[in-house]
């Protein structure tokens, strides 16, 4: 990987999590994070009238992954509305690699290896720290148990993206119509939900989740364009840098406690994430 793309995909992670930090920094999480994505289906439009609907093969996939994208935003709204950044996000996000080799293996006959049975191990020690840690297992546990369904989620919608972009023409193709529809069932729901708040001027707040949803989109795009050039694995190992940012952006920014606790349980996940996608 050349230095350049390098700097490109630690930049995505960045972004990731940078809008991450925007949700939880204020304001209600549903509605922050229903316009952060529907800022990603407007920008997805345009491009969107210059291409054919998905093909036949690829629909299932695509609707598959509609659905877990929803669980996903509303599971990832409810952790963030109880619980800290820095531990809901590096569950939710260190939790999907393992659960989508585990399917691979059990689903697809993938042998993981050693590196990889002990990359997911590192994984689950650093979620379990970061579940236990402080011992407020009590105060904390509706917010972990959210961020357990969406790394769940995120492991649906990883295999499904992944199946349906191959049964596409292109994955680009895949991704735009992705883009545009993934975020309306929670989106506009959300808008519904949350009307009478809007209408007494609760539009103000939700301002900096528009750029969230520009920065959410160009992470995604650059991830891609990214594994154009260089090989998926690598690619995927920077990507989960996103981990131990959003940790420090929690700790750091928005003051979360257990900060030097959790900074080593993220970085544990990450470390055991990297792994997994280079013994794969």
């Amino acid at each position: 990987m050349s230095p350049f793309v390098f700097a490109v995909v630690l930049a995505a992670a960045f972004l990731h999590a940078g809008w991450n930090t925007l949700v939880k920094q204020g304001g209600d999480p549903y509605l922050r994070i229903g316009v952060i994505m529907l800022t990603g289906s407007l920008l997805a439009a345009g491009p969107a009238l210059f291409l054919a609907p998905p093909p036949a093969a690829a629909r299932p996939w695509l609707v598959s992954s509609i659905l877990a994208h929803t669980v996903y935003y509303a599971t990832l709204a409810r952790g963030y509305q109880t619980g800290d950044l820095s531990q809901v996000y590096p569950i939710a996000r260190g939790l999907a690699p393992p659960l989508v080799a585990l399917g691979g293996a059990l689903a697809a006959g993938e042998r993981l290896g050693l590196g990889g049975m002990l990359a997911i191990a590192l994984v689950a020690g650093g979620i379990m720290s970061l579940a236990l840690a402080g011992s407020r297992w009590r105060r904390d546990r509706r917010a972990i148990q959210s961020a357990f369904v969406a790394g769940c989620a995120i492991a649906v919608y990883t295999l499904s993206d992944g199946l349906g972009a191959r049964a596409s023409q292109t994955a680009w193709h895949y991704i735009t119509w992705l883009f545009l529809l993934e975020a309306l069932p929670f989106g506009l729901f959300v808008l519904w939900w949350r009307r009478d708040a809007l209408q007494l001027g609760g539009w103000r707040p939700l301002l900096p989740a528009f750029g969230g949803g520009a920065m959410s989109t160009l992470a995604y795009a650059l991830v891609i364009w990214a594994m154009s050039l260089a090989p998926m694995a690598y690619v995927s190992a920077v990507r989960e840098s996103s981990v131990v940012l959003a940790a420090w952006m929690g700790i750091r920014l928005l003051g979360e406690p257990f900060g030097r606790i959790r900074l080593v349980s993220a970085g544990i996940v990450t470390l055991g994430v990297v792994l997994l996608h280079l013994a794969r």
